[in-house]
């Protein structure tokens, strides 16, 4: 499993744990929340309405007081509001006054009066100088019609300074199911939003999930390409960790590519080298004593010959380590293929003059994208190698062909062919096939040709032709 989907996954599980955890919370705590708020306004208004009738219940003409006549009209009332999105079209509140014995002795419901209610909670406790509240249900089996009561007590306003004494309880009855809308609705709004705001969570792991994926499979899409030696630069990865992780690979690469680049060319070069210093070496000890003048000349002529292919060497090598560092062009423009290759074929006319070959040209104009100086050298490489094994009088043929968005430009020889225990080792460093007519060359020009269309996003290739000669292909991408 990839990294970043593992990431989306435990962010995904985390996330969801913790939105069950807090929405448990949440909605569980709704209900008890709006009961003590319930609850809280219960106490407030039998505590009011407890010293309001104090007077009179000490006077005993309970019949009579005005107060509990206008708490009976209340309970008659209706009404008809919305609040919060709830409507609401009746009073809820019950009201009942018991004496010191916790005999009913009004109630705005007018069907316990003379009853005892010395055995509930909310009278008994209150009765001993507590606090007296209970839940009853009317229904036993139904626990939504839970009633809340909530007493006070009814003191003796006493004016001679002794402690006060509990003369009766007044108790404020609500039943618990006319706040269920509220309860219900805030928990609705509370699931609404959470699952916004779970959505909105998901969104935002899914993007990080995409950016850190995205950015990990082009770290390590680099990291890929580095070991099978492509031509890749480090992408942009950003100012972050991972940025700075693939800064750190690249500076790591750089150091070991070119310490063992070094190696390996320094090994290469001094072994290149030998050859014609021993035979500079080799001339110049036999110039030394002195051989006749037909051998002093051939001695200085072979001096010359190997000085100046240790030049060409060292100019080659240049060229090849100058391409083989460049992980992308420097300069690049739309380039016609065929005044390309027109300029190359004007660079070796002398040479296909000279062997008298015959230039077959069914290339038509197209377009791509490239370093114009850098082709025109790999393609030199590959013409000159072309009329180095043509035999004299023989045909080279330049072709195309077109795939999608690429171009392939064929080049025929009718030289002998490329033998197969080379097949493998053509483009490695300073490895060449001996030439009929010309001078052993450096064994770098393959390697620079593959190099330079690696760069243009190409490839080259080699094969055999069946009739005899060498095809050589260069694959390239149309602009």
């Amino acid at each position: 499993m990839k990294i970043g989907l593992r990431i989306l996954l435990s962010y995904f599980l985390i996330l969801g744990l913790a939105a069950w955890f807090v929405l448990n919370v949440f909605v569980a705590e709704v209900r008890p929340g709006v009961r003590a708020t319930l609850e809280d306004t219960l106490v407030d208004t039998a505590q009011l309405l407890a010293q309001l009738v104090a007077e009179d219940v000490k006077n005993g003409d309970i019949q009579h007081l005005a107060l509990l006549q206008r708490m009976q009209n209340y309970a008659d009332r209706s009404v008809d509001v919305e609040i919060s999105g709830v409507r609401k079209a009746s009073l809820d509140y019950r009201i009942y006054i018991t004496d010191a014995k916790g005999i009913v002795i009004f109630d705005t419901e007018q069907k316990d009066v003379g009853k005892s209610y010395a055995r509930w909670n909310d009278v008994y406790l209150t009765l001993r100088g507590q606090y007296g509240a209970r839940s009853t249900r009317t229904d036993p089996n139904d626990e939504n019609s839970s009633v809340m009561h909530v007493a006070a007590p009814i003191l003796d306003n006493n004016q001679t300074g002794q402690a006060r004494k509990i003369i009766g309880v007044l108790t404020v009855a609500k039943a618990t199911s006319t706040i269920g809308p509220f309860i219900e609705r805030s928990q609705k709004k509370i699931l609404q939003r959470s699952f916004w705001i779970l959505l909105a969570s998901l969104i935002i792991g899914i993007g990080f999930s995409w950016w850190l994926n995205r950015s990990l499979q082009q770290l390590r899409n680099y990291a890929q390409a580095v070991e099978r030696d492509d031509k890749i630069s480090l992408p942009k990865l950003g100012n972050n960790e991972i940025g700075e992780l693939g800064r750190a690979l690249e500076s790591m690469r750089h150091k070991l590519e070119g310490k063992e680049y070094v190696e390996t060319l320094m090994h290469t070069l001094a072994h290149e080298l030998k050859s014609p210093i021993a035979a500079i070496q080799g001339s110049a000890e036999l110039l030394s004593e002195d051989p006749p003048a037909a051998e002093r000349s051939k001695f200085l002529n072979n001096i010359i010959e190997q000085n100046q292919r240790q030049k060409q060497l060292i100019d080659k090598l240049l060229e090849l380590i100058k391409v083989e560092k460049q992980q992308q062009l420097s300069q690049i423009t739309s380039i016609n293929i065929v005044d390309l290759l027109d300029q190359v074929l004007i660079d070796f006319s002398d040479a296909i003059a000279r062997k008298n070959l015959r230039i077959q040209f069914d290339v038509q104009a197209q377009t791509i994208q490239g370093d114009p100086l850098l082709l025109r050298q790999a393609i030199g490489n590959l013409i000159d190698n072309a009329i180095a094994f043509s035999p004299h009088g023989a045909e080279i043929r330049l072709h195309q062909q077109l795939n999608g968005n690429s171009f392939t430009l064929y080049i025929d020889d009718q030289g002998s062919g490329i033998p197969a225990y080379a097949i493998a080792k053509i483009f490695e460093r300073f490895y060449s096939l001996p030439r009929a007519d010309a001078a052993k060359s450096t064994g770098l020009g393959l390697p620079f040709v593959r190099e330079v269309i690696s760069l243009h996003g190409g490839e080259v290739g080699l094969e055999n032709l069946p009739e005899g000669g060498v095809r050589v292909s260069l694959r390239l991408p149309l602009e």
